[in-house]
């Protein structure tokens, strides 16, 4: 289970801001329900170019409400010029730092701030919608928006490009064109490498015992803690069922449980495209 900032829990359990602002003079969205995520950012902007009022709606995980949160809190009382200077990593400071596999959160969150402020000043703005080729399809990132993280965030590896963007973390096939920019923005010669093969895709017996060692040592023990508990129903190709058991149960935050540490911990151990459901027993 990742580890939280008491920040990051205060304002995840007592969000700021949320709501709608009816009137607002700025609004910014991004992402979207299809990914997982997805963040709407409101915006008051008074005649001196101040942000008097910020508020926002949000779809997500404990850190992207936290990170949306922490957003609105920093915005007020700043002037448009300011709040344009606010990058993900203030955010992700703000809060105390985040997992380094939610980094994304904050990132959604200077993305709606600058498409809010792009609106604002009345440029074009397409809602969901990146300059650049279409890298991975499974999150709709971009090969700019993969070459802007890993530059303004020093980033060096593929993982390190899934925690703050996303990109990669779906069926994989993307895996081999990332590092292709990664490599570029570190400035070697990728053009011309041959990529690697593709992994072998797992046997049916073989995602069986991942899935299993993986419940056992990673997953229920977590559960556990918390007075919850996991059973392995049936594994249909990626597609794996369980039942929550014990307090994860009566949880409100069962689906994000699910979806947001089982599912994602299967397919960081197991294999990226599994999909978890749950069942009755």
């Amino acid at each position: 289970m990742w580890e939280y900032t008491d920040k990051v829990r205060e304002h995840f359990l007592n969000p700021r801001n949320v709501g709608e602002i009816q009137d607002a003079d700025a609004i910014g969205e991004v992402g979207s329900l299809a990914c997982g995520d997805a963040l709407k950012l409101f915006l008051k902007i008074d005649a001196d170019e101040r942000i008097v009022e910020a508020k926002f709606q949000t779809f997500g995980c404990a850190s992207a409400i936290a990170s949306s949160s922490a957003l609105t809190e920093m915005l007020k009382g700043k002037t448009v010029a300011e709040a344009e200077r606010i990058t993900n990593k203030d955010i992700a400071e703000f809060l105390g730092g985040l997992p380094k596999e939610k980094m994304h959160c904050s990132v959604m969150g200077q993305e709606a701030l600058e498409a809010a402020i792009k609106g604002w000043r009345g440029e074009v703005v397409e809602q969901h919608d990146h300059e650049g080729e279409l890298v991975c399809k499974c999150f709709g990132v971009t090969d700019e928006q993969i070459m802007r993280a890993v530059q303004e965030n020093g980033l060096t590896t593929v993982e390190e490009v899934t925690n703050f963007t996303k990109a990669g973390g779906g069926c994989g096939d993307c895996i081999g064109n990332i590092q292709k920019i990664i490599d570029q923005a570190l400035g070697k010669i990728a053009a011309c490498e041959v990529p690697e093969a593709a992994p072998k895709p797992l046997s049916n017996v073989q995602r069986m015992q991942l899935v299993v060692k993986t419940l056992d040592e990673e997953i229920r023990p977590s559960l556990q803690k918390d007075g919850g508990d996991i059973e392995l129903i049936d594994i249909e190709g990626q597609t794996i069922k369980v039942a929550l058991r014990g307090m994860c149960t009566s949880c409100p935050s069962s689906q994000l449980t699910l979806k947001g540490f089982v599912e994602r911990t299967l397919q960081e151990h197991v294999e990226p495209g599994i999909t978890v459901v749950e069942v009755g027993a």
